[in-house]
């Protein structure tokens, strides 16, 4: 009962503590002068991604580097295949130009990337093991300081596209606060939901890795979820997209080049199924703008991408 407890106060802790830092930094932010679609960009994008980082830096310093690969990896497939697949069931998406070519594309080559710099015995016939190693994670965080400038150059060339809704300016004293009381509720349930997800998987006998692409993958990917899935009741399919696609990129090349820093992460064979899985569902999502209804993902590409989603998860669980 308690390891439930940490589990499921863990993961509402992060995602309350997530929007709480949201809200009050980029209430600081628009007190100077920031804009709207440059907090969207930075704070916002950092903020839907911050259960996967905290709990990555907590896997990384407790020594579960499965969890922290795994959830990182099961995030972005389930981004794609559940959270766009449910969205486009609410509402076909229609993808713009720029997403199809450039962003999409983009979050296509960060899983490629993983796939290289993670497979050392392969690449380079190290000895040694297969690791993301310190390089390896400046590597990643330097295609992420590309994709930095690439939405900064969006930003630039789009100055009057502010959100429509902007940023509920709070007193300056209760921004601190809320920025304060974010950061030390996702330190704290950071520690309580990766303890509870290494007790699970030693009290069910299963691996970190599957905990890892599982539950706390679906866990970490709430933001997304609730973002995306509201965002297609609304018919903004432009933020349903864009949250997913950003994500993925934000996932591999930020958290985990920045956790691989931390510590460097064991990579085993078994992760390049996921790696290939995670590959497939940029591929996918791709090809859907290119084939029957162009430039848009419609209901029965949606069930597809769903079962797709279902089928992975029965088949990493049943061997």
């Amino acid at each position: 009962m308690t390891t439930i407890l940490y589990l499921v106060g863990g993961v509402l802790a992060i995602v309350l503590s997530a929007n709480w830092l949201v809200e009050g930094a980029s209430s600081i932010a628009k007190k100077y002068g920031i804009s709207d679609l440059v907090v969207g960009l930075t704070i916002v994008a950092f903020g839907t991604s911050a259960p996967e980082l905290t709990v990555n830096v907590f896997s990384a310093l407790e020594g579960s580097t499965d969890i922290a690969i795994g959830n990182i990896l099961g995030s972005n497939i389930g981004n794609i295949f559940l959270i766009l697949g449910v969205s486009a069931l609410i509402h076909p998406l229609a993808i713009q130009k720029n997403t199809t070519w450039k962003e999409i594309p983009f979050s296509l080559l960060a899983a490629v990337v993983l796939g290289i710099v993670a497979n050392d015995q392969w690449i380079d016939k190290s000895p040694g093991g297969n690791f993301v190693s310190v390089i390896d994670g400046l590597v990643l965080l330097s295609f992420f300081i590309i994709f930095l400038v690439y939405t900064l150059e969006i930003a630039k060339q789009q100055p009057a596209l502010d959100a429509e809704e902007p940023a509920r300016l709070l007193p300056f004293w209760r921004a601190v606060v809320y920025v304060a009381v974010g950061l030390l509720g996702l330190y704290f349930g950071g520690r309580f939901f990766v303890e509870g997800a290494i007790n699970i998987a030693s009290q069910l006998g299963m691996s970190e890795r599957l905990i890892g692409l599982t539950i706390v993958a679906i866990g970490t990917s709430l933001p997304e979820l609730a973002t995306s899935v509201v965002a297609a009741f609304k018919k903004n399919a432009d933020i349903a997209v864009g949250n997913v696609v950003g994500s993925n990129i934000f996932n591999i090349f930020f958290i985990l080049g920045t956790t691989a820093i931390i510590k460097p992460l064991p990579f085993s064979a078994a992760s390049n199924l996921d790696v290939g899985v995670t590959i497939l569902a940029s591929l996918l999502l791709f090809l859907t703008t290119m084939t029957f209804r162009r430039k848009k993902v419609d209901r029965s590409e949606g069930a597809v991408f769903v079962l797709i989603y279902a089928g992975y998860l029965f088949y990493i669980i049943s061997v």
